[in-house]
């Protein structure tokens, strides 16, 4: 094998590689978290929704200005960092 193919070669692997691992974070950072109906200590109910991945980063939650809620279509507005 010449030396151009390696190094093509190992370029390809180094880009499969990286989109790989750029994906999977993205999947991470990204998920979704079901939460269950609940009543709260004051009788008041709470019905069942989905919220962002509870990440302690509040610039990226569905509420913070900017960004919208992907089930509701609701537009954040509040400042949560």
């Amino acid at each position: 094998m010449d030396i151009k193919r390696r190094d093509g070669m190992k370029k390809i692997t180094m880009l499969i590689l990286c989109s790989a691992i750029l994906m999977w974070s993205f999947g991470v950072a990204l998920a979704d978290v079901y939460v269950r109906g609940y009543t709260r200590s004051n009788g008041t109910y709470v019905a069942p929704h989905y919220r962002s991945n509870p990440d302690g980063i509040g610039s990226n939650n569905w509420s913070c200005c900017g960004n919208v809620n992907p089930y509701t279509g609701e537009i954040g507005t509040g400042w949560d960092y």
